[in-house]
């Protein structure tokens, strides 16, 4: 967690006033971090009772509220670099509006299973990209992409295959599609995309790392 510092107070009666000192580019640093923490920690307070995004689908107030609060999120952001090493993680999913993934979670009890962790897992130096929904114990499917970063915040991305695996058997399905992604706030904890479609994204690094 990103924390704030601290500065020891000046009793007023002894401190001049400095009109360069009260415009100093740190005091403007600390007012930009100040405000992204905000944007950020209304973000996540948002969301959090969302179930994913699975509330959110009929509720259009709440909807509007969340993309208001992303947009204020991507402002803090607009002119940080969120493609280079940083950028590779294993990343869990919060929330999203994409309604693919949204579906295989809701309807997953369907099928006697449940859904589990939904992930992005990304390696920038090797140009990777698996997204990945797990279904405890044994089951998980994932989409295999091969990415290029296109500019500070952009990344392209194909995919190249898909595997619905268990417990001692997978079933290969064949590759569909290619696309973009914006990731416009990234910080050391969580990722917030919008992709080519007008979806939107939130992510957190998850506390392990996923591998095939």
């Amino acid at each position: 967690m990103a924390t704030c510092l601290s500065l020891p107070a000046t009793p007023t009666s002894f401190a001049p006033y400095n009109s360069k000192s009260a415009r100093s580019p740190t005091a403007t640093r600390f007012s930009l971090t100040d405000r992204s923490l905000t944007a950020k920690d209304n973000l996540l307070r948002l969301i959090s009772d969302q179930d994913r995004g699975l509330r959110t689908q009929s509720d259009s107030q709440k909807l509007s509220q969340i993309v208001s609060a992303i947009d204020d999120v991507a402002a803090a952001g607009r002119d940080t670099v969120t493609t280079g090493s940083s950028l590779s993680a294993t990343w869990r999913l919060l929330w999203t509006t994409e309604k693919e993934q949204l579906f295989i979670i809701k309807n997953a009890p369907l099928f006697g299973t449940r859904a589990g962790d939904v992930l992005q897992v990304i390696d920038v130096e090797n140009m990777t990209l698996n997204n990945v929904i797990t279904f405890p114990p044994d089951g998980v499917f994932f989409v295999r992409s091969n990415i290029e970063v296109a500019s500070s915040q952009r990344v392209n991305f194909r995919f190249t295959s898909a595997v619905l695996r268990g417990k001692g058997w997978e079933f290969p399905l064949p590759p569909f599609g290619q696309g973009w992604f914006d990731t416009v706030y990234l910080d050391d904890e969580i990722r917030v995309v919008k992709d080519i479609r007008g979806d939107y994204l939130v992510v957190e690094r998850a506390p392990y790392n996923w591998k095939e």
